[in-house]
């Protein structure tokens, strides 16, 4: 460095000591910078820390088969009476057992209204008391059926439920068979193979594809499409305020500013919504391409899934747009608060809203990513079935989008008539990289 460069550079720096050492400088971005992790820390790991403590009326069907006879001396069959102990000795509140038939159960698992199942076979009574037999022939079992298209901890918390159920009524009918085997004079060893009588197997209830995240490719496909929303949205937001000379375009050490165009903000709205809905359709068929074609996700009703995913990201695009036109400077945090930071604890596609706080269920009634993340899963994993939450995310994806035209146009028009222009026009800029004077 020459003596020339280093007296140049010297007042600079002293310039930049003088300026940070201003604490207005320092207020305004401290302050978001602190409120926002603040609140980001809040809202993630308040969602997740503790499921089990949370957990909140998570459906699990109960099905009794057994058509007994019931044991002498007995007026009900085992079945009934493992129904009512399973329930009774769940926590309050916790679980919803839905004593239901086994056709409700395999329609309720294939549009995933319930986590998980307990079946009591048919046999049941009857292969308990064979065991105190010569004539027993195999151990009764208690089925356990998961669900895993809601998710591989939704249906692990369902599973270790039933199971902990199915476990303990064992050890119920244990009792009861070893007290009858005493009094009839049984060794030790009888008793104590009567203790545990009864066998548990887990079973896949509702089986997904090997290429489906163990249930966790619904909520990445549909994290992306916000993604894709939110991100397109906010980079057609600066290239077009770039473009028509509201903001300076800078890339590295260049820098331009394009003469200022005279147009209104309503007029600048519908161009950004009317190109992010023209760009979108290519990201939302790249983003296709790449899951399904490249990565090989498992993925049927490919056009209905394009038409879904095109929809969501567009009514997230559309919102972001609206902020923007509405907030101004501080619309990428205001949307990132709306579109991610509140939705995705609030998408129950990783911790089931049956698991998480109160608050996070009352976001979960309006915030984007839990009705976008069910209608993909609906068509991911449940044969593209209404019930399964598809009815409930087209709805969504129409108010949503619709709220975004309405408060974005209404705010811009609001703008307009008060005559709060942008900015007064200006000539433009020759590009240039910046030089050491700059």
């Amino acid at each position: 460095m020459t003596s020339e460069d280093s007296g140049k550079q010297q007042p600079s720096l002293a310039r930049a000591v003088v300026v940070v050492r201003r604490g207005k400088l320092w207020l305004v971005p401290t302050v978001l910078s602190a409120l926002v992790a603040l609140c980001l820390t809040l809202l993630y790991m308040g969602g997740i820390l503790n499921p089990n403590g949370n957990l909140r009326h998570l459906p699990i069907a109960l099905v009794n088969s057994d058509q007994g006879p019931p044991l002498p001396g007995q007026q009900r069959t085992l079945g009934a009476q493992v129904s009512r102990s399973v329930a009774a000795a769940t926590p309050p509140d916790t679980v919803e057992w839905r004593q239901i038939s086994r056709s409700q159960m395999q329609d309720q698992l294939a549009s995933g209204k319930i986590y998980g199942a307990l079946v009591i076979p048919s046999d049941f009574t009857s292969s308990v008391a064979a065991l105190t037999t010569t004539r027993a022939t195999k151990r009764p079992a208690l089925t356990v059926l998961t669900n895993p298209g809601l998710g591989s901890l939704g249906s692990s918390l369902a599973g270790q439920i039933t199971q902990r159920a199915a476990h303990q009524a064992s050890l119920t009918i244990g009792r009861q068979l070893a007290a009858q085997a005493a009094e009839q004079g049984a060794d030790t060893t009888s008793r104590a193979l009567l203790g545990d009588p009864v066998t548990v197997i887990t079973k896949v209830g509702h089986p997904i594809g090997n290429h489906s995240g163990l249930g966790l490719s619904a909520f990445y496909f549909t994290l992306l499409l916000v993604l894709t929303g939110f991100v397109g949205g906010n980079i057609i937001n600066n290239g077009v305020d770039a473009g028509l000379g509201y903001t300076d375009n800078e890339i590295g050490p260049w820098h331009t500013r394009r003469p200022t165009v005279p147009i209104s903000r309503t007029q600048t709205l519908l161009l950004k919504m009317l190109m992010t809905a023209g760009i979108l359709v290519l990201t939302t068929s790249l983003l296709m391409i790449a899951a399904v074609g490249i990565l090989g996700m498992d993925a049927s009703h490919l056009p209905l899934l394009w038409i879904f995913s095109y929809c969501a990201s567009l009514a997230v695009g559309l919102g972001v747009q609206a902020i923007n036109a509405a907030f101004g400077g501080i619309a990428q945090v205001v949307s990132m608060f709306v579109f991610i930071a509140l939705a995705l604890p609030s998408s129950g596609a990783t911790i089931p809203l049956h698991a998480v706080p109160g608050f996070y269920r009352f976001l979960a009634l309006f915030e984007p990513m839990r009705q976008l993340s069910d209608g993909v899963r609906a068509i991911l994993y449940f044969d593209a079935r209404a019930d399964a939450g598809l009815t409930r995310g087209w709805v969504m994806i129409a108010i949503g989008g619709a709220l975004a035209l309405v408060f974005g146009f209404a705010m811009v028009l609001y703008y307009d008539r008060r005559g709060l222009h942008r900015l007064t026009a200006r000539p433009a800029a020759p590009a240039s990289p910046l030089s050491p004077e700059s």
